[in-house]
């Protein structure tokens, strides 16, 4: 099995819907936007026989670890505020099955949706030149209704070796104290905004970014692809402020449309960036 340009790691989600259900998570977003970009992509994850993550991404390699159920939430948009229920859960992600190929990849994003990763499991991936850390997974529990809440994390420090961490003002709820110890042993964390844009923290200093201009249909997935176009951006460039701007150009493309059906290409997201040349970091 040869080593893909990027990995991204986390359960695959049955999102329902009102016709049905679409293909979820941040390994779907992410895998998508990199495929757009022009990366060979990689996934771990674990889900049933009920959902074959192959078939559904054909374009990637898929190492999907067994599982008795495939996660599947629920999400109502009210107000601009996602409520999540969770319907089912998979098994978690044991770390054996990621492929010795696969440890030193280019670019690694781990992307747990509600904490199927051990927080020590960025260790996989010691050799990789550039980690990526999705907070949001480690940063929620479910009720005795199945309803998402968030949390505060207690556990082992899952940045530990991480490049950029990316985290949501949604899923931080008031975890400022959290906040000011990764901008301390981070070396990036990157915090999306939704509509009022995002912030990226770098040596102890915090820098803003109005939103993209764009109509929202559906903002699932966003964060995810912001994440992987930065992370893609600054493997090929080395400017981290360049890469977040652009990924949040291709965020803001990616809400236009439902699902993963607006994830952009590299020419779209560089006409964005065109397009608003006033939408930067200051």
């Amino acid at each position: 099995m040869t080593a893909p340009d990027f990995v991204v790691v986390g359960h695959a989600v049955r999102d329902l819907a009102g016709d049905g259900w679409r293909l979820g998570g941040t390994v779907t977003f992410a895998a998508v936007q990199a495929h757009r970009l022009g990366l060979s992509v990689g996934i771990v994850t674990a889900a049933a026989a009920d959902l074959d993550v192959q078939a559904e991404l054909p374009f990637a390699q898929v190492v999907q670890h067994p599982s008795a159920a495939t996660t599947c939430f629920e999400n109502v948009y009210v107000a601009g505020q996602r409520r999540q229920s969770v319907r089912s859960r998979a098994d978690a992600i044991p770390r054996d099955i990621v492929p010795d190929a696969w440890r030193a990849a280019p670019i690694v994003l781990l992307g747990p949706v509600l904490g199927e990763i051990a927080p020590d499991f960025g260790a996989s991936f010691a050799s990789a030149p550039l980690c990526g850390v999705s907070a949001q997974g480690w940063l929620r529990t479910v009720d005795s209704a199945g309803h998402v809440q968030h949390t505060a994390w207690a556990g082992e420090p899952f940045w530990r070796g991480c490049d950029v961490l990316f985290v949501s003002d949604e899923d931080l709820g008031d975890g400022g104290d959290a906040l000011d110890r990764w901008t301390r042993e981070v070396p990036a964390v990157a915090m999306t905004e939704s509509w009022k844009g995002a912030r990226l923290c770098t040596h102890g200093t915090w820098r803003r970014m109005d939103a993209f201009p764009e109509v929202e249909v559906d903002p699932t997935g966003a964060g995810d692809t912001f994440a992987t176009a930065l992370l893609v951006r600054l493997r090929e460039t080395g400017d981290l402020l360049a890469s977040a701007r652009f990924g949040a150009a291709a965020a803001s493309l990616s809400v236009s449309g439902v699902g993963v059906t607006s994830i952009p290409g590299r020419e779209e997201i560089e006409a964005r960036l065109r397009q608003y040349p006033e939408v930067a970091l200051r």
